[in-house]
């Protein structure tokens, strides 16, 4: 797996959890636009930076030019994030971690929740946020748990059916539309949770601090 972090211009990620994350194999750092001054912050230099360039301080930017691969694409019609994001399917990465793409826009986290169920077809991207990891799932999953560990599970419309095995409020073959239905803050009762996903994608939330305690992320 070819892996790669991208950082957005939200709210400040730790430093802590980027080295955890490189150490697990996401080397690559890819800064979008603004989330270079994050970078900077954390005297991280990025394999790239790419974006717009509307938020990035211009003599910040100057100074990173020979030590990153820098990309301008001008075009609005869509946001850094997803330009990241292509630039990664086209360098061929399989998997990603977007860091600070939440934060007091809340307009920008919604969108950034979006991009992942947008792009799951070409990349498996993730988003940490605070203490949370948020993941996208279909068809079938076998997630490796810690049996108390809090597991919510969000779907998006009343085609999509789950059946799960592992925890403590059960689905069979449940709905949970968006705005209707949920299932927050299940717990997990067993060291894997199994899910059978029918008809779409779901969004599951896990606490990324207790999978890094207990070594269950990869």
């Amino acid at each position: 797996m070819k892996k790669c972090l991208i950082i957005g211009n939200g709210k400040a990620p730790e430093k802590k959890t980027i080295l955890f994350l490189m150490k697990k194999g996401y080397d690559t750092i890819i800064c979008a636009d603004g989330g270079l001054h994050h970078a900077h912050k954390l005297k991280l230099i990025p394999n790239y930076i790419i974006g717009d360039f509307d938020s990035v301080d211009g003599n910040l930017l100057e100074e990173y030019r020979g030590k990153s691969k820098i990309i301008q694409i001008k075009r609005q019609n869509d946001t850094d994030i997803e330009k990241c994001l292509k630039y990664a399917v086209k360098q061929k990465f399989t998997n990603a971690i977007l860091l600070s793409v939440t934060g007091d826009r809340l307009d920008h986290s919604f969108c950034n929740l979006g991009i992942v169920l947008k792009f799951h077809d070409e990349i498996n991207a993730r988003i940490i946020s605070e203490t949370s990891l948020l993941s996208v799932y279909e068809k079938h999953a076998i997630i490796a748990t810690k049996k108390g560990e809090y597991i919510s599970l969000y779907a998006f419309d009343s085609k999509t059916k789950i059946t799960s095995k592992g925890l403590k409020y059960p689905l069979f073959n449940t709905q949970l539309p968006f705005g209707i239905r949920e299932s927050t803050s299940n717990v997990a009762v067993a060291d894997e949770v199994y899910l059978i996903i029918k008809s779409g994608k779901i969004f599951v939330i896990r606490d990324f601090e207790t999978m890094r305690k207990y070594d269950l992320f990869s």
